[in-house]
C-alpha cells in the first residue's frame, strides 16, 4: 500500500484542488494573505497525511496525522472569511467546507489506527 491509496489523502488532494479553484477568481485571487494561507493549509492536510503515511514509528504516524487534521479544521475556518466577505461564490465554499469536515474524520480514523502507546 501506499498514501496514495488511502482515502484521507485522495480526499484531501481534491480539498487542495478545489481550494486553488476558488482561489483563481476575484475577488478572493486579490486578497494575497488569505488566498495564500487557505492554500499552504490545504497542502498541509494533504501532505501531512502523506508524511505520516511514511513514517515508520506509530509516535510519528500520530504526530503528522495530527497536523493533517489540524490543517483540514484550519481550511474550514479560513472558509467563513471567505464567507464573511463575499469573495467567493457561497456554493462552491459550502462544498470546500464539506470536503474539509470530510477530510478531517477521515484522518482521524487514522488517527485512531494509529495512536501511540500511553506514555
Amino acid at each position: 500500500m501506499k498514501f496514495e491509496d488511502l482515502q484521507a489523502w485522495q480526499r484531501a488532494r481534491e480539498l487542495t484542488n478545489a481550494v486553488y479553484r476558488i482561489c483563481r477568481d476575484k475577488p478572493l485571487s486579490g486578497d494575497f494573505g488569505l488566498r495564500d494561507q487557505i492554500q499552504r493549509a490545504a497542502v498541509s492536510s494533504m501532505n501531512n497525511v502523506a508524511e505520516g503515511f511514511e513514517r515508520q514509528g506509530k509516535q510519528e504516524k500520530w504526530h503528522f496525522y495530527n497536523i493533517a487534521k489540524g490543517s483540514a479544521g484550519e481550511v474550514r475556518s479560513l472558509t467563513y472569511v471567505v464567507l464573511d466577505n463575499n469573495l467567493a461564490p457561497s456554493d462552491a465554499v459550502t462544498a470546500i467546507q464539506t470536503l474539509a469536515s470530510e477530510v478531517g474524520a477521515l484522518i482521524y480514523g487514522l488517527m485512531r489506527s494509529t495512536k501511540p502507546p500511553e506514555s
